[in-house]
């Protein structure tokens, strides 16, 4: 392990649309609350920083935006993949608000994704693709390399989407990454093991976090 002054923990989209109940409810993705607020709270990590996914009404991802398609459908966006969800997290709606529960005022900055009407972010780092071919940056990258953070930790929703592109993100932007691997939950369960191999593939480390302590 990096020492921790170069350490951050990413906490990736725990919003209550992403939650039992939610319309993009992950499964058992409650089950994570209890342990990321013990380790929220234990100060292990000096830089905590979250994402907020918030999409305008009419999100080009949302299914409800393209006639005659139906949630879950894949269509291609500017020359790639692109999934179509359920309307979530549509900005200042509940099911946008991060889980009140968690100790966020241990958390330095929050970074808003998805805001770009015409392409979808899930990844911290950088958005999708947009029109022009690109994948325009977050901001996050340079925030974290300006606090001197050489490894970042995640955890979060959805172990197969958001978590899973930010930990890519990650390695290419020349961070040391390990994901906490039962402080995250898929969108589809059977993702699991090949979620798993491309990430260690990559280098990245997947462990519990029963293991910090």
């Amino acid at each position: 392990m990096n020492d921790n002054d170069h350490s951050a923990l990413l906490i990736t989209d725990v919003q209550f649309d992403f939650l039992p109940r939610g319309s993009l409810g992950v499964p058992k993705g409650d089950a994570i609350l209890k342990p990321l607020a013990a380790l929220m709270e234990s100060r292990r990590f000096p830089i905590q920083v979250a994402t907020q996914d918030w999409h305008p009404p009419g999100h080009i991802s949302f299914a409800s935006s393209h006639e005659g398609r139906d949630v879950m459908d894949a269509i291609q966006l500017y020359g790639h993949e692109q999934i179509l969800w359920p309307d979530h997290c549509v900005q200042d709606s509940h099911g946008a608000e991060l889980y009140p529960d968690l100790p966020w005022r241990h958390v330095q900055a929050i970074v808003r994704k998805g805001a770009n009407p015409l392409c979808d972010s899930y990844s911290a780092f950088r958005n999708n693709w947009d029109a022009d071919g690109e994948r325009p940056p977050t901001g996050l990258a340079g925030l974290l390399h300006e606090r001197r953070i050489q490894h970042v930790w995640l955890c979060g929703l959805a172990r197969d989407v958001c978590v899973r592109w930010t930990a890519r993100d990650a390695v290419e932007d020349g961070f040391q990454v390990t994901v906490l691997w039962d402080l995250t939950r898929p969108v589809d369960p059977a993702s699991d093991d090949e979620v798993r191999s491309e990430l260690e593939g990559m280098g990245i480390a997947v462990m519990e976090s029963g293991a910090l302590r």
